[in-house]
C-alpha cells in the first residue's frame, strides 16, 4: 500500500493558503450573483406557508438589510461548496492513503444527496409542525402575533439546518466504517445509548409535545438502523478486499 506523500510544514501552509484565496474570491463573486437572487429567493420564501399566513415586520432599520445579506450569503455558500470541497480534497488527498482517497470520494455526491433530502425534510415537513404548534400556544394565551422577519428567519434556520445535519448521519458512519474507524458491532453496543440521544435531540429540535417529537424521533431512528445496516454492508466489503490483498 502506498504511504500519503509527505510535505514539509511550509508546504503544507503554502498550498493551504492559496486554497484559503481561491475559495474565498470565488466567494466573494458568488455573494454578488446573491445579490442579485435575493429578493426573487425571499418572495419565495415569503409566499410559502407557514411564513404566507403572517404579516412580517421589521423591529430594527437593519432587518432588512440583514436578511437580505442572510439569503445573498447563503446562495454564495451553496453556490460555492462544489469547489470548496474540490479544493480541500486536492489539499488533505495528500495525506491520505488510497483506501480512504476511493472512499472519500465515493461518498462525497451521497452526502450532498443526504443534505438536500435532510433541509427539503426539515423545511416542508418539521418547520410548519413546529410553527403550528407555537402558533397555537399563543392563541390559547390570547396574544397578538406579530412577527419580525429577523426572527422567523432565525426560527427557521434553527429548525431546518440541524434536520439537515441528522440526514448526513448514514453517510458518515459509511465512511467511518470505510477507513476502519468504526464497525457494526460497536455501533450495535451503542444502540441504547443512541437511542437515548436521539430521544434528546428530537425534544430539542421540536415543540415539547409528544407528538411532533415522536414525527421527528421516528425517521431519526429509521436514519440510524439504515447507519446500523450500511454499516454492515460497508464492513463485509472492507474485510473481503482485505482478505484478497491478504491472498
Amino acid at each position: 500500500m502506498l504511504s500519503p506523500t509527505i510535505m514539509t510544514f511550509l508546504e503544507h501552509l503554502a498550498q493551504l493558503r492559496k486554497q484559503i484565496i481561491a475559495i474565498a474570491i470565488v466567494f466573494v463573486l458568488c455573494t454578488v450573483a446573491g445579490l442579485v437572487v435575493a429578493p426573487y429567493i425571499f418572495d419565495a420564501i415569503k409566499n410559502a406557508p407557514p411564513a404566507s399566513s403572517m404579516d412580517w415586520n421589521t423591529f430594527s432599520p437593519f432587518d432588512g438589510v440583514r436578511i437580505y445579506m442572510v439569503i445573498a450569503m447563503s446562495v454564495a455558500l451553496v453556490l460555492t461548496l462544489p469547489l470548496a470541497l474540490l479544493l480541500i480534497w486536492n489539499f488533505v488527498k495528500k495525506g491520505m492513503y488510497p483506501h480512504e482517497r476511493s472512499a472519500a470520494l465515493r461518498y462525497i455526491p451521497y452526502s450532498v444527496f443526504c443534505l438536500l433530502v435532510g433541509l427539503a425534510f426539515g423545511y416542508f415537513v418539521v418547520l410548519p409542525m413546529s410553527f403550528s404548534f407555537v402558533t397555537s400556544v399563543s392563541e390559547k394565551l390570547q396574544l397578538t402575533e406579530t412577527y419580525g422577519v429577523a426572527q422567523y428567519f432565525g426560527f427557521m434556520m434553527n429548525i431546518v439546518l440541524p434536520v439537515a445535519a441528522a440526514f448526513e448521519l448514514p453517510i458518515v458512519v459509511m465512511f467511518l466504517t470505510r477507513i476502519g474507524l468504526l464497525t457494526p458491532e460497536r455501533l450495535r453496543r451503542s444502540r441504547r445509548y443512541a437511542y437515548l440521544v436521539l430521544v434528546v435531540v428530537s425534544n430539542l429540535m421540536t415543540p415539547p409535545d409528544i407528538v411532533s417529537d415522536f414525527l421527528l424521533l421516528i425517521p431519526l431512528i429509521l436514519l440510524f438502523e439504515i447507519s446500523v445496516w450500511l454499516s454492515k454492508s460497508v464492513y463485509r466489503k472492507r474485510v473481503a478486499a482485505t482478505e484478497a490483498m491478504a491472498s
